[in-house]
C-alpha cells in the first residue's frame, strides 16, 4: 500500500518587501518534499509587489488581504485557505529568511511520530554567519517576564544535540504548525499585529494538551527584522514588543499571582531602560525607542491593539 504523503502550505506574508520574497520563494521551489504548496500574502503592499511576485511566480497561488493586517491578520488568511484546501500542515515562513532544501521533510518526520504535538519550528542561523544560531529553542524566564533564545550566537554543534526536543515556544519566522490543532484552538490572535501571536499560540496549543518541538535538523536562515521598520530595536520594534509583551502576560500568565509578579519584573524592566533616558550617550534615535516603549504600554492599558500609531512610523525611519 502506498504511503500518504502528508499536504503542507507554505505560507509567505509579503509587505513591501518584493526583493526579501523573490529571494526566499527561490529557496522554497528547491525544497525535496513531494507535497507541499507555496503561496504568497500579499498584505497591502503599497509598492509594485503583487505585479512583479505575479510575473515572476505565475505557478504560485497569490492571496491579496487588502490592507495591513499584520504578521497575525495576513498569515490567518493563509491559514484559513490553507485548512479550506485539505492541509495537514502548515508552515509560516517570513519573506526575509531562506530554507535547507530538506526542511519541510525534517519537520514532517518529527510531526507525524508525535502524535501529541501542536507546533513545531526549525533551527534558525543568521543569514550573514550561516553557522552562527539564532534560535535553538525558546525558553520564558520567569524572574524577567521574557522569552530567550537558546543557544543565541553560538556556532552551531548539530552533532552535540538531541534532533528534536521540547520547547518553550516556536520561533514565528519558521512556524509548521499541524492543522489538526488549529481547528480545535484557532487562528493566531489578531490583536498582537506584530510580536508575541506565536508565543500565545504554543501556550494556548500547550494548554489544549499539545506539545511544542523543536527540529535541529530542519535549517532556515534567517535576516532578522526586517520585519520592522527601521530594523532591530527601532521606535517600531520597541512598541511592538512592550505592548504586546503586557498582552501576553495577560493571556498566559498561570495564575492572577503570577501575572502580577510578571508585570511588576516588566515594570522594573522598563524602568531600568527609561532610566538612561537623559544620559548623556543615550541618542536621540534611542530615546524615540523608549518613548515608543511608553507608548505601546500606553495603548495596552488603554486596550489599543492592532497597529501602531503613525508616528511610530515615522521615528523608525529617522536616523
Amino acid at each position: 500500500m502506498e504511503k500518504i504523503v502528508p499536504k503542507v502550505f507554505v505560507l509567505i506574508l509579503n509587505w513591501n518587501g518584493q526583493k526579501d520574497t523573490i529571494e526566499c520563494l527561490e529557496s522554497v521551489s528547491k525544497i525535496e518534499y513531494s507535497n507541499y504548496e507555496a503561496i504568497i500574502i500579499d498584505n497591502g503592499s503599497i509598492d509594485d509587489s503583487v505585479a512583479v511576485l505575479k510575473e515572476k511566480f505565475p505557478k504560485i497561488k497569490l492571496l491579496e488581504t487588502g490592507a495591513n493586517l499584520g504578521f497575525s491578520g495576513g498569515n490567518n488568511v493563509g491559514i484559513e485557505y490553507a485548512l479550506s484546501h485539505d492541509a495537514d500542515y502548515v508552515f509560516l515562513l517570513n519573506n526575509d529568511t531562506i530554507v535547507d532544501s530538506q526542511v519541510l521533510s525534517t519537520l514532517v518526520e518529527a510531526g507525524d511520530k508525535n502524535s501529541n504535538v501542536g507546533v513545531l519550528g526549525s533551527k534558525i542561523y543568521f543569514y550573514n554567519q550561516p553557522n552562527k544560531v539564532w534560535f535553538g529553542g525558546g525558553k520564558w524566564l520567569d524572574d524577567e517576564a521574557k522569552f530567550d533564545h537558546v543557544n543565541y550566537g553560538k556556532i552551531d554543534e548539530l552533532n552535540c544535540e538531541v534532533p528534536v526536543q521540547k520547547t518553550d515556544f516556536v520561533c514565528g519566522c519558521a512556524f509548521f504548525m499541524k492543522a489538526e490543532a488549529i481547528r480545535k484552538i484557532g487562528t493566531l490572535e489578531d490583536k498582537f499585529f506584530l510580536m508575541w501571536e506565536e508565543c500565545d499560540w504554543c501556550y494556548r496549543a500547550k494548554r489544549a494538551g499539545y506539545t511544542c518541538l523543536l527540529v535541529s535538523t530542519s535549517k532556515v536562515w534567517h535576516k532578522i527584522s526586517a520585519s520592522f521598520s527601521g530594523g532591530s530595536r527601532s521606535p517600531h520594534y520597541e512598541y511592538f514588543w512592550w505592548r504586546n509583551r503586557f498582552l501576553w502576560i495577560e493571556r498566559n500568565a498561570p495564575s492572577a499571582l503570577a501575572a502580577i509578579q510578571f508585570y511588576a519584573f516588566a515594570f522594573r524592566g522598563l524602568y531600568r531602560e527609561m532610566r538612561s533616558y537623559w544620559s548623556p550617550q543615550t541618542t536621540d534615535r534611542q530615546r524615540l525607542g523608549k518613548k515608543a516603549a511608553l507608548e505601546g504600554i500606553k495603548d495596552y492599558f488603554l486596550r489599543r491593539f492592532g497597529n501602531c500609531p503613525e508616528w511610530v512610523i515615522w521615528a523608525a525611519g529617522q536616523k
